[in-house]
């Protein structure tokens, strides 16, 4: 028998490059998204792998509906052995001048629709004892960056879900993985859709990757079975020092954090937003960044090597917090300094 993957968020951007990635290692695919049309050219491209694909327009803030998928998903390709959560909205904007609505909505997809895709998942393996389950978060659900809020708080919640699910099926005695992925910049259509209520086009926080390489690493992540995968330099950094020195990182975003995600393009009026409902157009993995894309493999610490790294980072952050305030005592002439 075949083995089966649900993946949503299937139609673009790394939903669709992960679909395709557990086609080509030998899945059947059940794919979700909300556009039919993005659906079936995706599903078009598995079965020219020789793999069994089903599309499934549904969306993930609406439980269920996602349940039902499921249920299709294991009447016409089989059992589901994984499930993997990508589909996500969000808006780019200040707090301030967010919408209680819009960040409902961001958080009803980028959030809920990772929960109300592991309670369908996990519906059905409990059952069976086993399968595995992996959720895309991001190296901002450690360290979070002006204008991506609603993105960020729900990547730190999706995080601290899944590690309560994980004591529970431990307690259970279940053999159900939940691999929790941290992604780096991306190069996704979420820039030209997501809602966005600055002056200017959004973009990744450079090094940006290509999908296609993001998908490889998340495949491998989700066959070891790892609790948690840091997928890239980029990301690492980003958690390693956001657990030495938040408060610098702090300082540092609130110069860099605005430009770094924003280009000299202005914002175009008429920009395609899929916030509430799909977007046109993009029925690809690619956003429009290929040119400063890199598709070179990444860099995936699981368990062990993420512990060294952890190690590592906090010796460092020592060193350089002891060089601060021995350097600081001595160019103060003694004087008391405070510390927040």
């Amino acid at each position: 028998m075949s083995r089966v993957a649900v993946i949503t968020g299937a139609g673009a951007g790394v939903g669709r490059a992960v679909a395709l990635e557990f086609a080509r290692n030998g899945f059947d695919v059940g794919l979700v998204a909300r556009s039919a049309d993005r659906l079936e050219d995706a599903a078009r491209e598995i079965r020219a792998l020789g793999r069994q694909a089903l599309a499934l327009p549904a969306d993930v803030a609406d439980a269920e509906a996602l349940d039902g998928a499921a249920s299709r998903v294991e009447a016409e390709l089989g059992p589901i052995d994984t499930w993997v959560n990508v589909a996500m909205a969000t808006v780019f904007s200040p707090v301030a001048n967010l919408e209680a609505g819009e960040v409902r909505r961001a958080t009803e997809v980028s959030y809920l629709g990772q929960v109300h895709g592991m309670l369908s998942a996990l519906k059905r393996m409990r059952v069976r004892g086993h399968g595995t389950i992996v959720n895309i978060g991001s190296a901002l659900g450690y360290r979070s960056v002006p204008l991506q809020a609603p993105y960020c708080a729900a990547k730190a919640a999706i995080r601290a879900f899944s590690d309560s699910l994980r004591s529970e099926l431990i307690h259970d005695g279940l053999d159900i993985n939940v691999v929790v992925c941290q992604l780096p910049a991306v190069n996704t259509p979420q820039f030209d859709w997501a809602l966005n209520k600055t002056d200017h086009r959004p973009q990744p926080v450079p090094p940006i990757f290509e999908p296609e390489t993001v998908a490889a690493a998340i495949y491998e992540a989700a066959a070891s079975g790892t609790r948690e995968a840091w997928i890239g330099f980029s990301a690492i950094k980003a958690i390693v020092g956001n657990m030495v020195a938040p408060g610098i990182l702090d300082r540092y975003l609130a110069k860099a954090g605005y430009s770094g995600q924003l280009t000299g393009e202005r914002r175009q009026e008429d920009a395609p937003v899929n916030l509430y409902e799909p977007a046109g157009g993009h029925s690809t993995a690619r956003g429009r960044f290929s040119r400063r894309a890199s598709s070179r493999r990444l860099v995936v610490l699981t368990e062990g090597q993420r512990q060294a790294a952890k190690l590592g980072g906090i010796a460092l952050g020592l060193v350089g917090a002891a060089a601060l305030v021995f350097g600081g005592r001595r160019s103060s002439g003694g004087r008391r300094r405070g510390w927040r």
